[in-house]
């Protein structure tokens, strides 16, 4: 039986490691989220999101097959969405406007990952 922190909400993968994908993808749903994707690249993002009902919540690797996934998330952002990033990159390559996005580090450690997803999601409802 899933655990309910994360019970009904849709959540957009964003990785291009399948591996990591895989796995983040079987937590979420562990925990009670429905997955988009994992989608690996920035127009996989954008297509997932204009397909489907809004997601809740992203959680997005910044490099996806080599490029940044700075324009999914202004499209996020425009429509309201919360994210995090994951990340192995310095705090450089995050532009001003994403300063105060939560990020979890890679490898990803799955109790960072969750509590700091149930947060934003959270956040954003209230």
């Amino acid at each position: 039986m899933p655990n309910p922190l994360l019970h009904n909400t849709v959540i957009l993968v964003a990785e291009d490691e399948y591996f990591l994908a895989e796995d983040l993808r079987a937590s979420l749903q562990m925990y009670g989220a429905y997955v988009v994707g994992p989608v690996s690249t920035v127009c996989g993002g954008l297509d997932a999101t204009r397909d489907r009902r809004r997601p809740d919540a992203a959680v997005l690797d910044i490099n996806l097959s080599g490029e940044q996934v700075f324009p999914l998330a202004d499209h996020l952002s425009r429509q309201g969405v919360p994210f995090l990033f994951t990340t192995g990159y310095d705090d450089d390559i995050i532009p001003a406007r994403f300063r105060t996005t939560p990020r979890v580090e890679k490898p990803l450690d799955m109790t960072a990952v969750l509590p700091t997803l149930a947060k934003i999601i959270f956040r954003n409802m209230v």
